[in-house]
């Protein structure tokens, strides 16, 4: 198995079999915390071989800089089956996230694991908005 895109966006959808990623990040910018990020997304697109063709398990954990999960761990199931004639198949997996809550500034991480083995981690940074220069007026 292969991950071929992993990645955390504005939005995500799935047409004709084509993965559609919409405003990647890695960082979001606030004055002040707690973060709320009204809606994200997670795509995901995963390569399979002949020999893997089954049921998997993929789980996503978000966690903060102490490795503590910041959300319930969001799991699903894909379901991989190839056509007599293909040597791999891909699957596209999308995840929307509604209101996530971020109670720090920091680095925080965005763990795949399929089959409960680590495939892949995103980072995501929170910081705080620079303020505004102090100009005086004339």
């Amino acid at each position: 198995m292969k991950v071929e895109i992993f990645s955390l966006c504005d939005a995500a959808t799935v047409s004709g079999g084509k993965l559609n990623i919409l405003g990647a990040f890695d960082s979001l910018y606030a004055p002040q915390t707690p973060v709320m990020h009204a809606q994200c997304a997670i795509a995901l697109r995963l390569r399979f071989t002949r020999i893997e063709e089954s049921e998997h398990r993929v789980k996503f954990t978000l966690v903060n800089e102490d490795g503590r999960a910041v959300m319930p761990a969001l799991e699903g199931v894909l379901q991989v089956k190839l056509g007599p004639d293909d040597d791999s198949a891909i699957t596209n997996f999308i995840i929307n996230i509604q209101q996530l809550k971020l109670d720090n500034f920091g680095t925080y991480a965005i763990d795949l694991a399929v089959d409960a083995r680590h495939e892949a981690t995103l980072p995501l940074v929170v910081k705080q908005t620079p303020a505004a220069p102090n100009v005086p007026s004339e």
